[in-house]
């Protein structure tokens, strides 16, 4: 499982904002920290919920360098149909699709039985190492200020 101090593992996904645009993490190093937020599978009411949260508070996102890219084992179709049920989301929803759940498991947060991720926050920070990791409870939608505080601290 990947812990606070541990290199971020790298990886390549597709996003829903383009049929041909990939976004890999290693992109990001040296220019921003990164949220991933890993949740179990889109359409349904948490995940339904979360992502709108994180679109509005964008800009307070961007006033500490961070980018959210969000992942799940759906589909980059189903992403984007998601998307647009949602009203559009403007930053990357990732789809850990094909291998199924593979960067999920490269951070620990795969779960084997059911077949989906766990609802769990990774910051990584711009060296590239993670600064900080949640797992949350699946019908718990978790809470932005948390993030705000931890990037702040990263600030310091």
């Amino acid at each position: 499982m990947a812990e606070i101090g541990d290199m971020a593992p790298d990886f390549e996904l597709k996003s829903h904002l383009a049929r041909e645009r990939t976004v890999r993490l290693s992109d990001f190093r040296g220019k921003q920290n990164v949220i991933l937020a890993f949740h179990p599978l889109a359409f349904t009411p948490v995940c339904s919920a979360q992502m709108p949260a994180y679109e509005t508070d964008l800009e307070r996102f961007k006033e500490y360098d961070a980018q959210v890219l969000s992942i799940s084992v759906d589909s980059q179709a189903a992403k984007t149909a998601w998307a647009d049920s949602m009203g559009g989301i403007s930053f990357d929803l990732l789809a850990d699709f094909e291998p199924k759940g593979e960067v999920a498991r490269l951070y620990g947060v795969y779960r084997d039985k059911e077949g989906f991720s766990e609802r769990a926050l990774f910051i990584v920070n711009k060296e590239g190492k993670i600064a900080y990791k949640a797992v949350h409870n699946l019908p718990e939608k978790p809470n932005n200020e948390t993030l705000f505080e931890e990037l702040r601290n990263l600030k310091k």
